[in-house]
C-alpha cells in the first residue's frame, strides 16, 4: 500500500467507529468490535472491525469469517460506495476526514483508471459476482427472464455506487452488471441497473426508485451485451436491439440464439456485427424512438451483404409480451417472423 494510501488508512482506524457508522450502517458494536454482514454492508455478523489499537492489532483493521477476507477502512469504503478507482476512493475517504483534495497528479506518475472508463468498467465487474441466488436473478425472473447462470455478460454488485446528478447526493444499492464487450470479448463498458434491495408488493424485485435507475459508463460504441455469444466463433445467425431486457426475452425463449443488446438507439446504428453473420434479426419497440438505429443498421448489415430482417412485438416491447402474454404465445408470435429454417433451429418444438 502506497504512504498516502497508508496515511488516510491510519486517520480513518483513529475514527473507526464512526466510519463503520457511516459505512456500516446495517451493523453495530459489540464490545471492541464492529459486526456486519461484510465490507458491502450486507446484515450480519461474520465481519469483525476493529474500533479500538489493541494487541491484536491496529483500529481499523477487519476479517471477514465466512470468507476469509481482511483489509482496512479503505476497502470498506471501496465496497461499501462500489468505487472502482482509488482516486475515487481516497477522495470519499478525505471528504468524511474534511480533508483538503490533493493537488492535480504531476506529469509522469502513471495515472488512475479514468472514471467511466473501459478500465473502470473491468475493474467494477471484477469486483461483483455472478448472479446465480442474488437479487439480480430474482430482478430477471421477475421480469420473465430465465436465462443461464453461466451468461458471462452478467454480474451482481450487491452495494454498487450511485450518485445523484443533480443534488450530488451519493448511496449505495444492489446492481444488475451487465458488461459490454468487444467482439474478441473484451470489456470495453458496463451497464448497471440499480435493484431495490426490498421486495415490492408482490413478492418481486424491482428497480430502485431514481430518476434514472440505468447507467453505462466506458466504450459503448460498436460494442455490446452479448448473450450466448462465444469469442471467436462464428455467428451465422444473430439477433440484436437496443435494449438489455429486449434481447434478454429473445434470448429467454430462443436459448441458443446469439443476441447483442447495444443499449441505445445510436449505439444499435454502430454495433459491429461478427464475420461470416449470414441473417441478423433486429428486435424493434412497438414506438418509432429507436427506427433511426435499426434503419442504419440494416443499411450496414445490407452493404455487408447480410440479411436483416425486423422482429416485432405484439406489445410494446418483447418483454411486455413475455411478462403478459407468456413464453408460448411469444414463440408462436416469432415464428411467423422468422425465417422457417431458424424457427426450426432456434425455437423450441410445439
Amino acid at each position: 500500500m502506497s504512504g498516502s494510501a497508508s496515511e488516510l488508512a491510519r486517520r480513518l482506524g483513529e475514527h473507526a467507529e464512526a466510519v463503520c457508522r457511516e459505512y456500516l450502517s446495517n451493523g453495530h458494536r459489540s464490545g471492541n468490535y464492529w459486526m456486519v454482514g461484510d465490507a458491502r454492508n450486507t446484515t450480519g455478523r461474520s465481519m469483525h472491525v476493529r474500533l479500538k489499537t489493541s494487541t491484536k492489532g491496529p483500529a481499523g483493521k477487519w476479517v471477514d469469517e465466512a470468507t476469509s477476507e481482511f483489509g482496512d477502512l479503505l476497502d470498506v469504503i471501496r465496497e461499501s460506495c462500489g468505487l472502482v478507482d482509488f482516486r475515487d476512493i481516497a477522495d470519499e475517504a478525505r471528504r468524511f476526514l474534511s480533508m483538503p483534495l490533493p493537488p492535480p497528479q504531476l506529469p509522469g506518475r502513471q495515472p488512475a483508471a479514468k472514471r467511466g472508463s473501459p478500465d473502470a468498467a473491468r475493474r467494477l465487474c471484477a469486483m461483483s459476482q455472478p448472479i446465480a441466488g442474488t437479487l439480480a436473478e430474482r430482478y430477471l425472473a421477475s421480469r420473465g427472464i430465465l436465462l443461464s447462470t453461466h451468461e458471462r455478460a452478467l454480474r451482481f454488485h450487491p452495494g454498487c455506487y450511485y450518485r445523484d446528478l443533480v443534488t450530488g447526493e451519493t448511496q449505495t444499492l444492489p446492481a444488475l452488471i451487465a458488461a459490454v464487450t468487444s467482439l474478441d470479448g473484451q470489456i470495453t463498458g458496463l451497464q448497471r441497473t440499480y435493484l431495490s434491495p426490498g421486495l415490492d408488493p408482490s413478492g418481486k424485485v424491482g428497480k430502485a426508485q431514481l430518476a434514472d435507475p440505468r447507467r453505462s459508463l466506458g466504450d459503448l460504441l460498436g460494442n455490446g451485451i452479448w448473450l450466448g455469444h462465444q469469442p471467436g466463433a462464428p455467428v451465422p445467425v444473430m439477433a440484436a436491439g437496443e435494449g438489455f431486457e429486449t434481447m434478454a426475452s429473445l434470448k429467454a425463449v430462443m436459448p441458443v440464439l446469439p443476441v447483442a443488446a447495444a443499449t441505445s438507439a445510436n449505439h444499435l446504428a454502430g454495433l459491429r456485427l461478427p464475420p461470416g453473420c449470414r441473417r441478423l434479426y433486429i428486435a424493434a419497440d412497438a414506438d418509432a424512438a429507436g427506427r433511426h438505429g435499426i434503419e442504419r443498421l440494416s443499411q450496414r448489415a445490407g452493404e455487408a451483404g447480410i440479411l436483416a430482417l425486423a422482429l416485432r412485438p405484439q406489445l410494446g416491447d418483447f418483454n411486455d409480451d413475455l411478462r403478459h402474454l407468456g413464453p408460448a404465445h411469444l414463440a408462436t408470435w416469432l415464428s411467423d417472423q422468422l425465417l422457417p429454417e431458424d424457427a426450426r433451429l432456434f425455437l423450441p418444438a410445439g
